[in-house]
Formats: C-alpha cells, structure tokens, sequence
C-alpha cells in the first residue's frame, strides 16, 4: 500500500494512511476510557468509539483501497507506455543498422 512516495508531507494519500494508523492506535489503547475532544465537553463515549470503528475505519480503509487501485491502473498505462517506447526505439535502431548496412563508403 504504501510508497517511500508517500512519505510526503505534501501527499494528501499519505495523510489519510497516517490518520488512519493513528485513530487505530488511539482505539487500540485507550480501549474502555472516553476520548477526550477539545473544542466539546463531553467526550467520546462507547457509542461515538463504535461509530468510529464502524463507519469512518472501514470508509478510510475503502478510500485507500481505491487509491491503491488508481495507483496500479497508472503503473500499467505507464509500464506499456514505456514498453511502446522501447519497440519504436528498437525499430529505429534496426532501420538505422539495415540502411548503415547498405550503404557502401567510397
């Protein structure tokens, strides 16, 4: 899934990657203990965790799926485009050897 690419700060992608490692380790280890939230008084209970868990866990985990999935339509396009590259190049190389072939120095 991920790239040394992705590494980026200035990659959109790698920020969902890092919000979704973190909101795992924030539930993993404050399983049982209210999330505390900053600008409400009341914070994160069973009921909020759950709904984080099952709604906005598995809608990151969709969006990244798709990610990967445009990632690896453009790595095929780009693979062929480079293979379409190499034949061309190698037909001029032929046609350049045929006709250095024929000719005859004086």
């Amino acid at each position: 899934m991920s790239s040394s690419c992705r590494a980026s700060e200035r990659d959109p992608i790698a920020l969902v990657e890092s919000c979704q490692r973190s909101l795992l380790w924030l539930l993993q280890s404050h399983r049982h203990e209210p999330l505390r939230r900053c600008w409400i008084d009341h914070p994160y209970g069973e009921e909020e965790i759950t709904r984080l868990e099952d709604e906005l866990l598995p809608a990151m985990e969709s969006f990244l799926a798709r990610m990967d999935a445009i990632d690896q339509q453009l790595r095929e396009a780009q693979a062929e485009q480079e293979a379409q590259v190499d034949l061309e190049r190698a037909a001029i190389a032929a046609a350049g050897a045929e006709s250095s072939a024929v000719l005859v120095p004086l």
